[in-house]
């Protein structure tokens, strides 16, 4: 599955290492989406699960390059440098646009949805009896997912451990959106927005020479359930990669069918006319969980009002988000048709 790539090559690896990061940050969108457009979700599954006990071995024998070989380690590194990139960059980006034009985000995430539907079923013909089965399965679940309720904030680190392992999902299988599981395990603003910027702040402040970090409780708190939170997360990446390469080399075509079906299910999360309801008490009080941030309850979608202009200008960010997916799939076949004349 290794690939030889050119200079630029791997910097658009990076690049889709930046978009898979920012797609695993917004609620209803997965991370594996991005791998399973641009062409490399099995390179990047079989990498996963590449990381075993015989790398390991290589890895303290000494052996560097047999383990740099084996584990396909360039290409893993140069995606997860841009995920790293993405989630103190564009993912504060997105933080402030989701607060300030969250209607946009959502449709312009629609959009490029519905293009992903487009994009991986267009080519796939091994519809049958037990594929369509599984697609129907795999658009069942996805729907169901976006009506459960959220459940309130955990800290505890064993929760903790397990939401890493769970929202990891993202990444590996196209459709799940990890950071919508973690709105629905309630722990979504505390590990992906409090600790995420808390390991922001603490790296400025090293940067800066400036250390009374260490003195603040709070901060240290959240940087130690974000390092339990990073240890769930690469349990669960290994995991899942060892599963879904599995069934990937044994149930190819059934695989693929649950994948376009729980997609195409994703798309009642990403609805972008939708209100977020918040959980109150009985008194009617908004109820704030342990850093003072209200608790989601559910999400309220509705039909959207066609004589607005904001309509109208939610469905160009739809008509846009498409047209990033049309755009990929023109540069994708070029890219193949000069690699045919090279060859020739």
């Amino acid at each position: 599955m290794h690939q030889s790539r050119s200079l630029l090559d791997n910097f658009f690896l990076v690049i889709k290492g930046l978009c898979m990061g920012a797609a695993n940050k917004v609620p209803g969108v997965s991370g594996g989406i991005v791998a399973f457009v641009g062409g490399f979700y099995e390179e990047f599954i079989y990498s996963l699960q590449k990381i075993n006990s015989k790398a390991a071995k290589l890895l303290f024998n000494g052996r560097f390059r047999s383990f740099f070989q084996y584990t396909n380690a360039k290409f893993l590194s140069l995606l997860i440098l841009g995920m790293l990139i993405s989630y103190f960059s564009i993912s504060r980006v997105l933080d402030y646009f989701l607060e300030t034009k969250e209607l946009f985000v959502w449709a312009t995430f629609f959009g490029m949805i519905l293009g992903s539907i487009y994009y991986i079923s267009k080519d796939f013909d091994h519809w049958n009896k037990k594929t369509v089965i599984a697609g129907i399965i795999g658009l069942a679940v996805g729907i169901s997912i976006s009506f459960l309720s959220p459940a309130t904030q955990n800290n505890n680190l064993f929760f903790i451990f397990f939401c890493g392992i769970i929202s990891v999902s993202g990444m590996t299988l196209p459709g799940l959106s990890g950071s919508f599981i973690l709105i629905l395990l309630g722990n979504y603003v505390l590990l992906l927005v409090d600790s995420v910027n808390a390991l922001y702040d603490t790296l400025a402040e090293i940067l800066s020479g400036d250390f009374s970090f260490t003195k603040n409780t709070e901060r240290m708190e959240t940087l130690k359930i974000l390092t339990v939170f990073t240890l769930g997360s690469a349990a669960g990446l290994v995991t899942f990669s060892h599963l879904l390469s599995y069934l990937l080399k044994h149930f190819k075509e059934i695989s693929n069918a649950v994948i376009i079906g729980f997609i195409t299910g994703s798309l009642g999360v990403l609805w972008p006319w939708k209100k977020t309801l918040y959980k109150k008490d009985e008194a009617g009080n908004l109820l704030r969980d342990s850093n003072g941030n209200e608790v989601i309850a559910n999400y309220e979608r509705f039909l959207p009002d066609m004589q607005s202009m904001e309509t109208w200008w939610a469905i160009v960010f739809i008509v846009l988000g498409i047209l990033v997916l049309l755009v990929l799939d023109w540069y994708g076949k070029n890219k193949d048709e000069k690699q045919v004349r090279t060859a020739r």
